[in-house]
């Protein structure tokens, strides 16, 4: 069972600004990708299921946060159907992100009031996942459309809420482009937790480059 709320979730994701996302499967290297991460300021990540046998991965890496992180907000992205939604909902995850949408999912995480984040590249679908009960749409590929499609459709429809994924960068330019065009928060791979970090295990680089995209955001929102 998940112990965040979607609420609590939605409302971290709203403060923090930013859910790094990232994938591996050694679980101890997970772990210390966890504690940087967490040592930077962050207390939500992103675990893609993008490997055979993730969800065990992810069941560990889970625990290892209840027990040894406990404000750390794991969730799961790249799930493509409510079978495997429901998987990780016995393994305790706390929100769910889709590439793309399925109202079968929201099916299944409405069912336990769990917070899932469908992605979506078109007003009509941003519209049907809010009448589905989405808090916080995804934007994917963020890259493809770009800060002006935010602006765009927060024009017509200022109470939606995006979060953009791919085309994300922890730069001031990139950034200060999202975040003026009005996006609640920022999902960030490899432009984050790098293959040359997980490659070199250089987790300093890690939580550092964590705190300083957090300090950023904060004062990108302060303009």
């Amino acid at each position: 069972m998940a112990r965040f709320t979607r609420i609590e979730v939605a409302q971290k994701m709203a403060e923090q600004g930013m859910v790094p996302l990232f994938y591996h499967p050694d679980v101890e290297l997970g772990k210390e990708v966890l504690r940087a991460c967490y040592a930077g300021g962050a207390r939500l990540l992103e675990f893609t299921n993008r490997g055979d046998y993730a969800h065990e991965v992810f069941r560990e890496l889970n625990k290892f946060c209840e027990a040894e992180l406990p404000e750390m907000i794991m969730g799961v992205g790249s799930i493509t159907d409510a079978g495997l939604a429901s998987l990780y909902m016995q393994l305790g995850v706390n929100f769910v992100v889709t590439p793309v949408l399925r109202e079968d999912i929201a099916m299944v995480c409405n069912r336990r009031k769990l917070l899932w984040s469908p992605g979506c590249g078109s007003l009509t679908e941003i519209a049907r996942a809010e009448e589905l009960g989405c808090e916080i749409v995804k934007l994917f590929p963020g890259g493809i459309y770009g800060p002006s499609f935010v602006k765009a459709v927060k024009a017509p429809q200022p109470w939606t809420s995006i979060m953009p994924t791919g085309g994300v960068s922890p730069t001031e330019e990139n950034l200060k482009s999202w975040f003026e065009a009005g996006v609640t928060c920022v999902g960030m791979g490899s432009k984050m937790i790098s293959k040359d970090i997980l490659k070199d295990r250089t987790f300093d680089v890690l939580e550092n480059r964590i705190k300083s995209t957090l300090d950023l955001i904060q004062k990108l929102r302060q303009r």
